[in-house]
């Protein structure tokens, strides 16, 4: 059908995104009187006398706006209305219910329906072309949201691809998740509830006689909190231990550096940072794993488990000030006794933190009591924990902050 371009249709805004209308009624003489208004406006015009006739024809060519009659034999105008806005997906059609109702409910039932305005039969051209120009305008506000919800998409994928390639580099922060040195043994647990988070376990060794084991938990969530782990992880690494701040070379070997002067040089380098506002809490502990005897500093952290081979348990130390937030802090060494089969849990707040199903925290008491059901060893241990957390909180659906946990099993000389 080959428009007339003799009076076009040209909205006050700018070009208008209606080209093609699609005009429905059972009246040839109302199709002919409509179309003829519409192409003299510069318009495609389609024409179908039925709701199913013109559903075929939506499915070709795909209006920009609908002109339908509400009664019609058959399929009537919602009918057609409902199964329109079904079709059309994501490309939006501007419809046009033409009607001699006027009453409140009936035009409720038509908005309901998926239509957008309403005209009352005889139509009036003025009034229609008013109509056209303002369903151009909502198409027009749409058409630039989908573009922009596409940019928006497009970037999301390639933050999603970036955040997916930085939890496979956080992930490597944990090399091995479990490591036996002589009879003992440390094993580690890192669930962040995110792509990347701000938790971080580990432990290095020089030795066969003794091993530090740390757990960190750096304020908030995301990519500033997963950059700061990276950089503590930098600091106490254990595969290169020339640049261990935990570790003082000497003439004749490597030692530990006190506990407290290893957390005190840490607070040093991160309040030091310019324009960082995040901080961490730290649990870090040295083991001799010939005597059983730990020396420890809680900065801020969950105090460690000490669960007893003989089945006890008992929570060690109560506080500290945090990691990097205040200069010059100082640090207390904590001292305990383990017995071979002994185990030593550090871990996050994200266990003690977690809300039970009546909005309860699982608190202390209860993760206590949780250390005590669990059997196994080594990673098995750590798993089976983590394993029954989820199912005992809320944490079965979505885990709601990072999860964290080292275990040191003392086996005795």
């Amino acid at each position: 059908m080959i428009p007339n371009t003799a009076e076009s249709f040209e909205p006050r805004w700018g070009q208008a995104p209606i080209r093609r209308v699609l005009v429905v009624d059972d009246s040839p003489l109302q199709l002919k009187i409509l179309s003829s208004m519409l192409q003299r406006w510069g318009l495609e015009v389609f024409q179908a006398q039925s709701g199913a006739e013109a559903l075929l024809l939506c499915d070709q060519m795909r209006p920009d706006a609908v002109l339908s009659d509400w009664m019609m034999p058959g399929m009537d105008g919602l009918e057609f209305c409902r199964l329109f806005r079904a079709q059309c997906g994501d490309r939006y059609g501007y419809f046009i219910l033409l009607t001699s109702k006027s009453d409140k409910a009936e035009i409720a039932r038509g908005l309901d329906a998926g239509a957008d305005d309403f005209l009352t039969k005889p139509v009036n051209a003025s009034e229609l072309r008013a109509r056209i120009n303002a369903g151009a305008r909502i198409l027009q506000m749409q058409r630039q949201l989908s573009a922009t919800l596409g940019r928006l998409q497009a970037a999301y994928d390639a933050v999603d691809r970036d955040l997916q390639q930085a939890r496979t580099i956080q992930q490597a922060l944990v090399p091995r998740r479990s490591r036996r040195i002589g009879a003992s043994q440390v094993s580690l647990l890192l669930k962040p509830c995110g792509h990347v988070g701000g938790d971080l376990v580990g432990s290095f060794s020089h030795c066969e006689r003794s091993v530090g084991v740390y757990s960190i938990d750096v304020s908030g969530h995301g990519i500033t909190s997963a950059l700061m782990t990276a950089r503590v992880a930098g600091l106490l690494g254990g595969d290169f231990p020339d640049q261990n701040i935990a570790l003082e070379r000497i003439v004749h070997g490597t030692l530990f550096r006190p506990p407290e002067e290893v957390v005190r040089r840490l607070n040093e380098r991160l309040a030091a940072d310019p324009g960082v506002a995040e901080y961490m809490t730290m649990a870090y502990a040295v083991a001799d794993l010939d005597s059983g005897k730990v020396e420890l500093v809680q900065a801020g952290h969950p105090p460690p488990l000490l669960l007893r081979a003989g089945g006890g348990a008992e929570f060690i130390g109560q506080g500290g000030l945090p990691v990097g937030l205040i200069p010059g802090a100082r640090y207390e060494r904590l001292r305990l006794q383990m017995q071979p089969g002994d185990r030593l849990l550090l871990y996050s707040d994200g266990l003690t933190e977690a809300l039970l199903p009546d909005g309860t925290q699982l608190d202390f008491a209860g993760l206590r009591a949780l250390a005590l059901e669990v059997q196994g060893q080594g990673t098995e241990y750590l798993d089976d924990l983590f394993w029954r957390f989820t199912q005992r909180t809320r944490s079965g659906v979505r885990l709601e902050d990072d999860v964290s946990a080292a275990l040191l099993e003392f086996g005795g000389t």
